[in-house]
C-alpha cells in the first residue's frame, strides 16, 4: 500500500475543510514507523489528531465522496448504512429524521459541519440542513467523546466536511467547473447542480462555489400508499482559503439551506395530516459562517488552530386552514482553540499533547401568534452558555519494555461549565469533567488490539429545563360538551412545566477489540482491513419527558369519582407535562466492519447488534435496532470504464420491545447500481449513475419509523467536470 507522510501543516486542512494531498515520496528507513504510517482512510475527529482510522483505539468510520456518490443521496440519511451501530428514526419525510448512536438520540448525537456545531434539535423539523452535493466526507466517531467535545457527544460525533478546491481540480488546473443533474422515481424528486472553483498558480489563494436545487413530492411506500410530502429545496456553499506562506493557512465559509415544504405539523412516521395535527407550510433557512486560522511553523511545539462559526437556524409554520403562525429560532455564536505539541524521546518514543479550550452560547425564540404572550409552548425563549478546556497525549512506544511491534497509550481529560437561563425563570448551572483513555497495540504492522474506557456527559437543554405552554388538548369525557350530552365534549389543555432541578446525563463506557490491516491478501495492490469491537455502558439519569393525564378526564359524567381531583388543564390538576430524569440504563453491543478493495473487486460490509435496558425495571430503553448486517460490493471493468455494484441489508425480527405493537418483522432489502466514468479523451469528466433501490419493492418498516420505508427507487444521475 501506498505509503503517507503526515506533515503538520496538513492538520488544519483535514480540520477545518481547506485542501490538503500531501503524498510525498521519502528516502526514510522503513524502521521508523513513527514517521511513516499506512495511507488508510484517515481520521481527524476522532483525536482532533490526523491518523488512519484503523489505528484508533475505538470504531470511527470514514465516508469518503466515491462512497457518497454511489449511494445517489437525496439527505444525508441515505448514506448510514455504511455505519454500523448508527442510524436515523422518525421516517422518511427528511424534516422528521433524526439520528442515533450506539442508542442515543437527539442531543445526545453532537453534529458538526466543517467544525461548527449545530444545536437546532427538533423532531418535527428535521436537524441535517445540508445537501449531500456539498460533503466530501462523513466522520461518525461511535461511543462517548465528551473528553474532547463536551457536552451532547454521549452517543457519539457526526462530522461532516463540505467540498474543497483541492478535491474538484487537478494538480495541473487552476479553474474548473462541475455540473449535474439527478431523478429518482419513489418521490419524483429533480436535481441540478453546479459547482466552480478557482485558484491564483501559486496556490495561496482558492474560492470554491455550489448551488444546488431539489424539487420532490409525496413518498411512495413499499405498501403501496403514499405519504404525503412536497419539497423545495435550495442550498449552497461559498468557501475560500488563503496561504500567504508556508506557516499560516486561512479559511472561511458560508454554508446555506432553504427549504419550503407542506406537510403535517408532526411529519414523523406515517402521520397525515388532520385535527391536531394541521398541515403547514414549512419554511427552513439556515446559514453557518466559519472562519479558521492555522499557524504550524517548523517549531514541532506550535501547530495552533482557531476557528469561530455562527448558525443561524430558523422554522416558521405557517397552518393551511388557520391564521396559527409558528416558528422556532436557534443562533449558535462559538470558538474553539487547540494547538497540538511534539515530542520525541530517541528511536523508541512519540509524544503529541492536543489541548485547548472552547466557548460557545446557543440562543433560542419560539414565537406563536395565538398563545396569549406571543410564546410558542415548548420552545422557550432561553440562552445556554458552554465553557470547556481539554487536554490529550498520545504516547507511541516502539518495542515496549523489549516486546515486539508498537503501543500507543492515549489519555484525555476536558473540563465543562454549563448555563442555561429563560426569560422569567430560575437560572440554572452545573460543571463536569469527563476523561477518557484509550489503547493499542500492535504486534505487527498488520494487527491491532485496542481498548477504551470513559466518562461523558450531556447537559439539560434550555428545551428540557424550560419548556412550557400548551402542549396539547384533550377531550374532557367527565362532563357534558357545550352542545349537550350528544356533541362534541369539551377539551383540556396539558401544558409543559419547567424543571430547573434536572442534572445531566452520564455515562461509563468500556470497549474493547481488535482488527487486520492486509495489503497484498490475494491480488497484487489489494487491500483488506477488518476491526470488530465490543462495549458496554451504564448510563444515569437519561431525561424523559413524562406526561400525566387525571384519568377522570375519560369517565363519563355518571362514572365521576368525588374523592379524586377533576378534569382540568396544568398542574393544579394534575394534567401536564415535563422532563425528568427517569432512567438508569445499560446499554450493550458489537460492531464489525470490513473493507476490501482490489483492481477488479470490492466489498464493504459491517455488522451490528445492540441491547438496552433499564437497569431498575428491566423495561427495554434506548433507540435499539435489530441485529443488522450491510454489505455493498461489486466488480470493477476498467476496459469499459464501468462499475457494477450490489447492496444488501438484512436484519432479524425485532422484539425488544415494551409494547408488543412495536415489533417489526425481520426483513431483506437489496439494491444494484451501475457507474460509468469514461477515460477517453473525449468524455473524460462524464459520470454516469444509474441504480434501483429496494429492487424487490419490499414492504418493510425500520424501529422508530413509524412507517413503511420507501419502495422501489429508479435513481438516476449525471455530472460532467471539467478543469482548465
Amino acid at each position: 500500500m501506498k505509503k503517507l507522510l503526515l506533515s503538520s501543516t496538513a492538520i488544519v486542512g483535514l480540520i477545518y475543510g481547506t485542501a490538503w494531498a500531501q503524498s510525498e515520496q521519502s528516502s526514510v528507513d522503513q524502521a521508523d514507523r513513527f514517521a511513516l504510517v499506512q495511507a488508510d482512510v484517515i481520521t481527524v475527529y476522532a483525536t482532533r489528531n490526523p491518523l488512519p482510522a484503523f489505528d484508533f483505539p475505538g470504531q470511527v468510520t470514514v465516508i469518503e465522496k466515491d462512497v457518497i456518490d454511489d449511494f445517489n443521496p437525496s439527505t444525508i440519511s441515505d448514506i448510514f448504512d455504511t455505519v454500523p451501530g448508527a442510524g436515523f428514526d422518525g421516517g422518511p419525510r427528511r424534516t422528521g429524521q433524526t439520528p442515533s448512536i450506539r442508542g442515543l438520540s437527539g442531543e445526545g448525537v453532537l453534529v458538526l459541519f466543517d467544525g461548527a456545531r449545530q444545536s437546532f434539535l427538533s423532531g418535527h423539523d428535521g436537524r441535517f440542513f445540508i445537501d449531500p452535493d456539498l460533503i466530501q466526507t462523513v466522520e461518525v466517531v461511535r461511543g462517548p467523546t465528551s473528553a474532547l467535545y463536551g457536552s451532547g457527544a454521549l452517543g457519539g460525533v457526526i462530522a461532516l466536511r463540505t467540498i474543497t478546491a483541492a478535491d474538484i481540480l487537478e494538480d495541473d488546473e487552476t479553474a474548473g467547473v462541475k455540473v449535474g443533474a439527478g431523478f429518482q422515481s419513489v418521490n419524483n424528486e429533480w436535481r441540478v447542480t453546479g459547482t466552480g472553483v478557482w485558484r491564483n498558480e501559486a496556490d495561496t489563494i482558492d474560492v470554491v462555489s455550489n448551488f444546488t436545487l431539489r424539487d420532490s413530492d409525496g413518498i411512495r411506500l413499499g405498501s403501496g400508499l403514499d405519504l404525503p410530502a412536497n419539497d423545495q429545496i435550495i442550498s449552497s456553499l461559498l468557501k475560500t482559503t488563503f496561504r500567504p506562506n508556508d506557516d499560516v493557512t486561512f479559511s472561511a465559509s458560508w454554508i446555506r439551506f432553504g427549504g419550503d415544504s407542506t406537510d403535517p405539523n408532526n411529519p414523523q412516521g406515517a402521520n397525515v395530516a388532520g385535527p391536531g395535527n394541521g398541515e403547514v407550510f414549512r419554511d427552513i433557512e439556515t446559514n453557518t459562517l466559519q472562519g479558521a486560522f492555522n499557524y504550524a511553523p517548523s517549531s514541532d511545539l506550535i501547530d495552533l488552530n482557531v476557528i469561530g462559526y455562527y448558525t443561524k437556524n430558523s422554522v416558521h409554520e405557517d397552518a393551511v386552514d388557520s391564521t396559527r403562525l409558528i416558528s422556532r429560532e436557534v443562533k449558535t455564536i462559538g470558538v474553539s482553540i487547540d494547538n497540538r505539541s511534539r515530542f520525541t524521546f530517541g528511536d523508541t518514543a512519540e509524544l503529541t499533547l492536543t489541548y485547548g479550550g472552547e466557548f460557545y452560547r446557543d440562543e433560542q425564540i419560539g414565537r406563536d401568534n395565538t398563545s396569549i404572550d406571543g410564546t410558542r409552548g415548548g420552545v422557550p425563549d432561553a440562552t445556554s452558555r458552554f465553557y470547556g478546556a481539554f487536554a490529550q497525549a498520545e504516547l507511541t512506544l516502539d518495542h515496549p519494555l523489549g516486546a515486539p511491534g508498537i503501543l500507543t497509550i492515549i489519555p484525555a481529560v476536558r473540563w465543562d461549565r454549563f448555563e442555561n437561563e429563560a426569560v422569567g425563570e430560575p437560572s440554572t448551572n452545573d460543571e463536569a469533567v469527563s476523561p477518557k483513555v484509550g489503547v493499542t497495540y500492535k504486534p505487527i504492522d498488520e494487527l491491532i488490539f485496542f481498548g477504551n474506557w470513559s466518562e461523558a456527559f450531556r447537559a439539560p437543554s434550555f428545551n428540557e429545563t424550560y419548556a412550557d405552554g400548551v402542549h396539547f388538548r384533550i377531550p374532557n369525557f367527565s362532563i357534558p360538551g357545550p352542545f349537550g350530552p350528544f356533541g362534541p365534549p369539551a377539551f383540556v389543555t396539558n401544558f409543559f412545566i419547567t424543571n430547573p432541578g434536572l442534572v445531566p446525563e452520564q455515562s461509563q463506557t468500556w470497549e474493547a477489540g481488535a482488527g487486520v490491516d492486509f495489503d497484498n491478501m490475494v491480488f497484487n495492490g489489494d487491500s483488506f482491513i477488518a476491526k470488530a469491537s465490543y462495549y458496554e455502558s451504564d448510563v444515569t439519569n437519561l431525561i424523559d419527558l413524562e406526561v400525566n393525564i387525571p384519568f377522570t378526564c375519560f369517565l363519563s359524567p355518571s362514572e365521576v369519582l368525588p374523592f379524586f381531583p377533576p378534569c382540568g388543564g396544568g398542574e393544579a390538576f394534575g394534567n401536564f407535562s415535563r422532563n425528568v430524569n427517569v432512567t438508569n440504563a445499560n446499554i450493550k453491543g458489537f460492531e464489525f466492519e470490513t473493507n476490501y478493495d482490489s483492481e477488479y473487486f470490492y466489498a464493504r460490509a459491517n455488522f451490528s447488534t445492540i441491547d438496552g435496558v433499564d437497569v431498575d425495571n428491566g423495561d427495554f430503553v434506548g433507540s435499539l435496532s435489530p441485529d443488522t448486517f450491510f454489505v455493498d460490493t461489486g466488480v470493477k471493468l476498467p476496459s469499459v470504464d464501468l462499475r457494477l455494484g450490489a447492496r444488501l441489508t438484512v436484519a432479524s425480527a425485532f422484539d425488544e420491545v415494551n409494547d408488543a405493537a412495536q415489533r417489526r418483522d425481520n426483513y431483506t432489502v437489496g439494491d444494484i447500481y451501475a457507474v460509468w466514468e469514461p477515460s477517453s479523451s473525449r468524455l473524460k469528466g462524464l459520470r454516469l449513475d444509474v441504480g434501483v433501490d429496494n429492487i424487490t419493492d419490499k414492504n418493510y418498516e425500520v424501529v422508530a419509523a413509524g412507517v413503511s420505508q420507501p419502495g422501489r427507487n429508479v435513481k438516476v444521475a449525471v455530472s460532467w467536470r471539467r478543469g482548465f
